[in-house]
Parts: C-alpha cells; structure tokens; sequence
C-alpha cells in the first residue's frame, strides 16, 4: 500500500495506484477521493484516501447521475417499452404546448429539445422535484427550434426522461433503477438515499481556487439571461450554491435524475461494468445493439449552454470524442459538476469511477481524471 492510499489494484494495474499517489501528494491537506476500474467485469482498482474516507463512502456525483437515468432508458429502448424515434408526445401528451409537438425521444435524449430550463426559472423546491420541473417545463416554449442546435440539459434532462419512463411504464426511473440494477448489484449509487445509509455521506465541499484559478471564474461570462444562466437556474433570485445542491437531504432522498445522486467510485465502475460485461455470474444489462446505440455520437459540435465542443451520445456523453480520445469509439459514460467521472469503453472491456468530496477547478470532469483513466486504459489494453 503507498502511504495515505488504501486499497489495492491488480497486477498489471499498479501504474493507476501511483498516479493517484502523485496526485494526492500536490492536492490540499483536505483531499478525500475514491477511484475504481473494473476490467470485462473483474474489478482491477479499488483505491482511496482522505481523513473519514472509507471504500463505501457516498459523495455527491451531480450530473453523473444522468448515467444512471439513462441506462434505465437504454433498458426500455432494448426491451421495446421505449421506441427513440417516437414523438414524445405519444408517451406524454401534455409535452406538445408552445412548439414542441415535433420533438422526438431521441432528440430529447441527445439534448436537441432546446428546453434546457424555465424562462422564470425553479424554486428550490421544485428543482428537488422531478415530477414538478417535468410539469412546468411541458408549457415552457424551447429556447431554440427542436433539432437545430444542442445545448446541455443540466438540471432538467433526467426529468424529461424520467416522466416519458413514468409515463410509458407507470413506475419512476428511480424506482425502476433501484429494483433493476442497483439492488441486484448492491451498488453504492443511489438515486434517493436511505436515512440509514446517511452516515456514509460525505458532504460536499466548495471549490478552493488559487488566485489564478479565481481570476479565469471571474472573466467567465455569467450574464443573468443567458442560456447557461437559464440551464443551471442561476437567473433566480436566490439560487443557492451548486456545490450544495446534493448537501440538501430533500435531494438527497429523492434523487432527481438530473444530478441529486449519491455514490462512490466502487458504485460508479460497478454501475458501467454491469452496464457492457458478466458481473456475478449476470449477463450485461445491455447487449451488443443496444451498447452501440446508447454509444453512438448524436450531437457534436458547438454546445449553446456550455459554449464549448461537445459530444453527446442517447442520454450519456460521448468521452472518447472530447475528454479521452484515446478511449475506445463508442465509449459512454458522464462526468459531474464536483469533478466526478464514470464511463464505459466496451471496446476495452474498461469501466471506471472517480469521486471526490471538494468541487474541482473548474467544474465538471476532474482534471485528474485524464491521468487517471490514461492509465488504467493503458493497463487495461496490455492485460
């Protein structure tokens, strides 16, 4: 074990233990983080550190929750419950209002639907809620013509999801995704938490800029109406800290779709090996047809909300388009806000996960991350 690593990897994985190590020895004294690798369903990486910090700690995971929302709908697609070239109207009706009649189930999920938020905005509560934002946002006109463009969905797309599943199948995604593939798997990633599993959480913590990283959070344009402003509801009057959204036990114990999940890196990389590989003696969740399908880039390109290059696949981020190029065609997975990261490469046979408790500069994928994967994909390509 290297000093203040706990853990272990397997032979031939030992190169992922030493980058985490060197990147724990520049991080603050404070660091708490989790990183797991699974390899054709063999876990091959199971490391952590930080004071209070154990393998099953639960930290906040934010928009790699959607991963999660949307292997759900890759079930139903498989199974025929869900068809994605479907009008979303045909599961729910009241979706058609202010223009929106046309938009089908695919371009809802490779977020072309141009509904990326409410021009009034959410309430707290409601943005806990994900029944009440799918109810608000079906009279909300589009912020673009359907199809046109893309732009990211980021507190709103599980939601979306999440009433066309209640609609076709009369259960939530939530419900559907804890009795389908968290329990059968013993998973640490929740979408809604116990209270008796509330001691493992591990609450979040802001981000703690340098100067210079202070200075590039300010020069970033954040305009009260802009789209981004919009997506991320921060054009409310009180729109709370992001940081502390998944620290709200209303969120926590409703697990919105969106980005209310909780898990460690274990419960990430179990999620994503179960996802492509036999885990347990269980086939994959999903087969060859339906692995391409979720996989398969959608949209590419300029991103209006983000307003940076980005790949989307069916419902995930397509990673080795833009973060990890050098990951397998196909790859499917997503990151989230505080620095979190999950995927499958079912080329590889690689699924992975990272969390940590601070909020990473800045935002979304933790840098670490690319050293991270870089290694274990290697590793996975040598075994």
């Amino acid at each position: 074990m290297t000093q203040g690593i706990h853990g272990t990897v397997a032979d031939g994985f030992e190169a992922v233990r030493d980058e985490f190590a060197a990147f724990v020895a520049g991080e603050l004294p404070d660091y708490e983080g989790q990183v797991c690798a699974y390899m054709h369903g063999r876990k091959v990486v199971d490391l952590w550190t930080g004071d209070g910090c154990e393998a099953d700690s639960l930290y906040g995971v934010f928009s790699s929750t959607k991963g999660a929302a949307h292997l759900v709908v890759a079930l139903l697609i498989q199974e025929g419950t869900l068809e994605p070239d479907r009008k979303v109207t045909y599961y729910w009706p009241e979706f058609g209002a202010e223009g929106k009649a046309a938009i089908t189930l695919r371009e809802l999920l490779s977020h072309r639907a141009g509904l990326v938020g409410l021009d009034a905005g959410f309430t707290r509560d409601e943005i806990a809620d994900d029944r009440a934002i799918a109810e608000r946002l079906a009279d909300q006109r589009p912020f673009w013509r359907p199809g046109t463009a893309f732009g990211y969905h980021a507190l709103v797309i599980g939601a979306l999801s999440g009433e066309v599943v209640r609609r076709a199948t009369g259960r939530s995604l939530q419900e559907i995704y804890e009795e389908r593939i968290r329990a059968p798997y013993g998973l640490g990633f929740h979408l809604g938490l116990p209270e008796e599993l509330e001691p493992r959480y591990r609450s979040v913590q802001p981000m703690a800029p340098t100067p210079e990283q202070q200075a590039v959070l300010d020069a970033t344009p954040t305009g009260p109406h802009t789209l981004a402003s919009i997506a991320f509801n921060t054009h409310v009057p009180d729109p709370g800290e992001l940081a502390d959204y998944p620290n709200s036990r209303a969120v926590r114990a409703s697990g919105p779709a969106s980005a209310g999940g909780v898990a460690s890196a274990r419960g990430l990389a179990g999620m994503y090996a179960a996802a492509i590989s036999e885990v347990g003696r269980r086939p994959p969740l999903l087969k060859p047809d339906t692995i391409a399908e979720v996989g398969q880039i959608h949209s590419t390109g300029y991103d209006l909300v983000a307003r940076v290059h980005r790949s989307y696949a069916l419902g995930f981020q397509a990673l080795s388009d833009t973060l990890y190029p050098f990951l397998g065609a196909g790859t499917f997975g997503h990151s989230g806000a505080g620095g979190s990261q999950a995927f499958a490469d079912p080329r590889s046979g690689l699924a992975y996960g990272y969390t940590r408790r601070r909020c990473a500069f800045p935002g979304g994928a933790a840098q670490e991350n690319e050293r991270l994967v870089r290694a274990a994909h290697s590793a996975a390509l040598a075994s």
